[in-house]
């Protein structure tokens, strides 16, 4: 999704949560579902699933419920929300 786009979508809609269970058990099948859908390396995999195990990593309800479906596709208990 373009910046500009995300940007407009998150100040009309505010943003959405990405939000999983046990993630201590999945932390690696987490980080491999991060890595394939934002494109990112392993040391910046290890600092958004800290984001995430956290309650922190949020964006686009769109962009939130696409990487929750990824991780529920891998076995890992996850949904989008809205704060």
């Amino acid at each position: 999704m373009p910046a500009e786009r995300r940007d407009q979508m998150l100040s009309e809609h505010g943003p959405a949560r990405l939000q999983v269970s046990s993630p201590s058990a999945k932390g690696v099948a987490i980080m491999r579902v991060l890595r394939a859908e934002l494109g990112i390396d392993l040391t910046s995999a290890k600092v958004v699933l800290r984001r995430v195990v956290n309650g922190d990593y949020s964006g686009t309800l769109p962009e939130m419920e696409r990487v929750a479906r990824k991780l529920r596709e891998s076995g890992v208990t996850a949904v989008a929300t809205r704060p």
